[in-house]
């Protein structure tokens, strides 16, 4: 079992940044892919970002973040972050992140897949 809880998410004006963090709780953290996710208000949850195990040599991102949002891991932290720049009102949403036991080096980008999720926490922006 992992359990996940994110955290530094907040109001923030159009163009402004935030870096939202995942904190795992097992020691085993560096063997999960990891993901952020997405949810608005009426709207499905959407991929976000994903980053692959270990070292984390591959992420990915969806095309209305690309530029702007950023995936990495501290493994020795037990810490996945998502540091997001020139925020629009649409990034608003409840962030979640997600970990994927699978034993492969993708980057994962399907809901389905993954094991375990955060309880997610508030973005939102104003314009």
């Amino acid at each position: 079992q992992v359990q996940l809880l994110e955290s530094g998410g907040g109001l923030v004006q159009a163009g402004g940044s935030l870096r939202l963090s995942c904190a795992a709780s097992r020691h085993t953290f560096s063997s999960y892919a990891m993901g952020w996710f997405r949810q608005a208000p009426g709207k499905e949850r959407e991929f976000v970002a994903g980053i692959s195990r270990w070292s984390g040599g591959s992420t990915y991102y969806a095309d209305s973040v690309k530029g702007r949002f950023t995936i990495s891991r501290d493994n020795a932290k037990n810490t996945v972050y998502l540091q997001m720049i020139s925020l629009k009102p649409e990034d608003t949403a409840v962030y979640y992140c997600a970990a994927d036991g699978t034993p492969s080096d993708r980057v994962v980008i399907t809901t389905t897949e993954y094991d375990y999720w955060g309880q997610g926490t508030q973005v939102t922006v104003s314009s």
